[in-house]
């Protein structure tokens, strides 16, 4: 089994008590805002919120600063099965977490559903999220086509 890393390099900051999502740039990132070196995203901010949340949280583990998720739950001031469910959004494969950043990974798939378990297989997750807005992967089958 090959296993494949996906990093994306976002962090939270507190700006005038309002939390900012800020890219590797060390610009703030807006929805839909169009700005010289701003990071535009269509996506949901709930869910770009979530992934970044997730994704940073996972490198705070694989970094050793916290020796658990529990320990990582307490230091955030977070529920430790609310920290465990924004984590397993890492595990997403990379086109669903494009798709959720850039707005077109359907209605089915939104922040209540990608909390649910969800399958490890990244094929298997394609088809449960099924949108006809999501890029097609080469080799997968059309969920329009029938065998009969």
């Amino acid at each position: 089994m090959t296993s494949v890393t996906v990093v994306v390099p976002l962090t939270i900051r507190r700006r005038g008590g309002r939390k900012q999502i800020i890219g590797p740039d060390g610009a703030p990132v807006r929805a839909g805002g169009d700005g010289p070196g701003v990071a535009t995203t269509r996506g949901d901010p709930a869910l770009v919120k979530a992934l970044a949340r997730a994704f940073r949280w996972r490198r705070m583990l694989e970094e050793g600063r916290y020796a658990s998720i529990s320990e990582l739950a307490a230091a955030e001031r977070v529920d430790r099965g609310y920290l465990g469910r924004i984590l397993q959004l890492t595990l997403l494969a990379p086109d669903i977490v494009e798709a959720v950043l850039d707005g077109l990974q359907g209605a089915d798939a939104d922040l209540a559903r990608l909390m649910e378990p969800l399958p490890s297989e990244w094929s298997e997750q394609r088809a449960e999220l099924a949108s006809p807005r999501l890029p097609r992967q080469p080799g997968t089958p059309d969920a329009t086509a029938r065998s009969d």
